[in-house]
């Protein structure tokens, strides 16, 4: 076994060492996916390791970290969730749970292939529930501009959804 050099990337590695499997459980115990605990302990890892912290790195505030990371996730999730309801309310689907799920996979899977001015302003104005004024200010556009933008794009994802039905 080699022994760990001294210096700051040792504490680090001790740290890392010592606090995964707490800072993994702490995750995995609370969204119940693996695949989805392990990006959000990597990225807990990651902040810590590219940030420069004044007092000591604990595993009680790795944990907090982590919280505040998996809370990041929920909202993303939140967000997106708010799109496709908003998506798939313009759209005839039915209530089985497997044509729901299949349409909000097409639905993000529409976002990809759009021009990038109008996944932008769906996104903004949908997914991050921005009002129309502040998706205008974050566009840099008019109000005016950015309602027919978001006429424009919501036009082309119900033509692009709309034509990927045969999938």
């Amino acid at each position: 076994m080699t022994a760990v050099p001294d210096g700051p990337d040792s504490t680090l590695l001790g740290l890392y060492d010592r606090a995964l499997p707490q800072v993994y459980g702490y995750l995995v115990t609370r969204c119940g996916d693996r695949v989805v605990a392990e990006d959000l302990t990597s990225e807990t890892f990651l902040s810590v390791a590219a940030g420069r912290q004044d007092a000591p790195v604990t595993v009680a505030w790795l944990i907090g970290v982590a919280r505040h990371k998996l809370v990041d996730y929920w909202r993303r999730q939140a967000r997106q969730a708010r799109l496709l309801q908003a998506v798939e309310g313009s759209l005839s689907i039915s209530d089985d749970p497997w044509d729901i799920e299949l349409n909000r996979w097409r639905a993000h899977e529409v976002l990809t292939h759009l021009a990038p001015q109008h996944r932008a302003a769906l996104t903004l104005r949908y997914l991050d529930g921005l009002s129309v004024q502040e998706t205008a200010t974050i566009l840099d556009r008019g109000v005016g501009a950015t309602e027919a933008l978001l006429v424009r794009a919501r036009r082309e994802f119900r033509h692009v959804y709309e034509g990927s039905s045969d999938a």
